[in-house]
């Protein structure tokens, strides 16, 4: 069971960057769904999103997500055939930018890893 959990996440995360990518319009320059967490019983899925940009237009693309939750999951239960269609949960993820920040950090400290020996070496 554990695995078919893991399947369904996946397929429900490809197809609904697919469907926000051609459905919606965002004001932010980059909008990604990083993950998804479905219940056992699949009715229920959090959907990660992670959004390049200021505050506003992070709350925008959620704000914007809300809205059209009932085209997304009409447009997944077309493109995924399973038992239910997940009410979809949208929860902005802070990961990348969380990333970046530290490499930026590191890149202050002179923390950052050296090349390889074999990346310096040009065919």
């Amino acid at each position: 069971m554990k695995y078919r959990l893991e399947r369904v996440r996946e397929v429900l995360k490809r197809e609904l960057g697919i469907i926000m990518g051609r459905e919606l319009r965002f004001t932010s320059p980059l909008v990604t769904v990083s993950g998804v967490d479905i219940t056992p019983d699949l009715k229920q899925a959090h959907v990660f999103v992670s959004v390049i940009g200021t505050d506003r237009q992070q709350n925008e693309a959620i704000e914007l997500l809300e809205q059209n939750r009932a085209l997304l999951q009409s447009e997944l239960s077309k493109r995924v055939v399973i038992k239910y269609t997940p009410h979809l949960n949208f929860k902005l993820d802070g990961s990348i930018e969380r990333g970046a920040r530290v490499i930026t950090i590191m890149e202050e400290l002179g923390l950052t890893p050296e090349k390889p020996a074999d990346e310096d070496v040009k065919e």
